[in-house]
């Protein structure tokens, strides 16, 4: 349980300093920060860390950043990715897209909700930890709080992460992701993997096409039986349905006036649970067309460098991720929840991608979501984040880990698993 004198301070401490917080992202949102080009931002949030009593505040050879609060206990990363998606079309928005004004109990601009409010409440939980040493004698934190703002999870999620465990050697106890949930809990989503399909046809003068073989004709047949095996894919009660879509197709050919001798579709596939890499490949491999028409079937691979130069290659394979409805992290959440007077609605879902797909889904490490904003604004035009809901995540993030650390079984490495 959370000492009462703690919590009492808790709030204290975050009613003085939300201002300050929403002052902090509305920084973060001018800082334009596209993926592979957060240097910045990192930056930025490097220096608030370190002034807001972070220690060993770094910066990794990948671009993360991170910091701790505390040194025993539980560890307990809280992640944000710092880099956003760009504006797309300038005339959808009303007004600056990074602006980072407040009106309307909202504040406006590109990542405010997807995802630097999650940062910045990240931070100032981490503030309002610090002060507790020297506000409350004998107090002792009973976990490690670390706030990492990760890099190029738009780009390719849960690399970072992949970086982070596989590189340089972090195994927390568990990860809260601070992606827009209108600050309910969620415990996971379905994956997903990018997929090429590619078949080759023989070229002509585009005069007489009777003499070579039209490689986009053959690959009509073939999105005709993708759509239809759209319909048919796994559904989970909690997760959803398996999907596919067709985002995009080329073709090559000697010139405008010729017969196309390859066509190549790109397919977003998501996956529900008990759907995995080989089986989905599979299921496009088998089809009757693909195999007629002796088509290839290639998952992508991820090889772009991050805003330092680094490069770590990676199959285009994000796997799904679910934490048991009974883990001691979400019991822990719910306790939050109910010290906070907060509704609990129940743990939801992300009906798009996090780095959890690295931090549960490749390396089995309890995870969690809990953040500021809401996913539908997450690459709309006119973003925001609702104010309120900022100094809301900074409790919640300072008081879960009491909770966490105060489970039962949570010692036991088996029995938080």
């Amino acid at each position: 349980m959370v000492p009462v004198n703690a919590v009492a301070e808790i709030r204290r401490k975050v009613k003085d300093l939300g201002g300050e917080a929403v002052e902090f992202l509305s920084d973060l949102v001018r800082t334009r920060s596209l993926s592979g080009d957060e240097g910045d931002v990192v930056r930025l949030v490097s220096s608030r860390m370190k002034e807001s009593g972070f220690k060993g505040v770094d910066v990794d050879r990948f671009g993360n950043v991170r910091g701790v609060i505390g040194d025993k206990g539980p560890l307990i990363a809280f992640d944000a990715h710092l880099d956003t998606v760009d504006v797309g079309n300038p005339d959808n928005w009303d007004g600056d897209p990074f602006s980072g004004d407040v009106r309307d109990g909202s504040l406006h601009g590109r990542g405010a909700s997807d995802q630097k409010a999650g940062m910045a409440a990240i931070v100032y939980a981490g503030k309002v930890l610090s002060a507790l040493d020297s506000d409350l004698p004998g107090f002792d934190l009973p976990f490690r709080f670390m706030g990492v703002g990760s890099v190029q999870e738009e780009d390719c999620d849960g690399l970072c992460w992949q970086f982070l465990v596989r590189e340089d050697g972090l195994r927390p106890d568990c990860v809260v992701l601070t992606e827009p949930t209108m600050c309910n809990v969620y415990r996971g989503h379905r994956g997903r993997m990018e997929i090429t399909v590619t078949v080759a046809g023989v070229s002509a003068h585009g005069s007489a096409p009777e003499r070579g073989v039209n490689a986009i004709y053959r690959m009509a047949d073939i999105l005709k039986e993708l759509e239809a095996l759209n319909d048919r894919l796994t559904e989970h009660p909690f997760l959803g349905k398996g999907s596919l879509t067709v985002s995009q197709i080329t073709s090559t050919s000697p010139s405008l006036c010729a017969v196309a001798d390859s066509a190549c579709i790109h397919v977003d596939r998501r996956l529900t649970m008990g759907e995995t890499r080989q089986s989905a490949v599979d299921e496009i491999a088998n089809l009757p067309s693909v195999r007629r028409w002796q088509g290839r079937v290639d998952v992508l691979t991820y090889d772009k460098p991050t805003h330092t130069g680094f490069v770590l290659p990676t199959d285009k394979y994000y796997p799904t991720w679910l934490l048991d409805e009974g883990h001691p992290a979400l019991d822990a959440s719910r306790r939050t929840l109910d010290g906070l007077g907060m509704v609990d609605c129940g743990p939801g879902r992300w009906t798009f991608s996090t780095n959890g797909v690295a931090t549960a889904g490749m390396f089995g490490i309890p995870t969690l979501g809990f953040g500021p904003g809401d996913e539908r604004q997450a690459h709309a035009p006119n973003e925001r984040c609702a104010v309120e809901q900022i100094s809301r995540a900074i409790e919640f993030y300072a008081l879960f880990g009491f909770e966490l650390a105060a489970g039962v079984g949570w010692g036991d490495p088996d029995g938080r698993r």
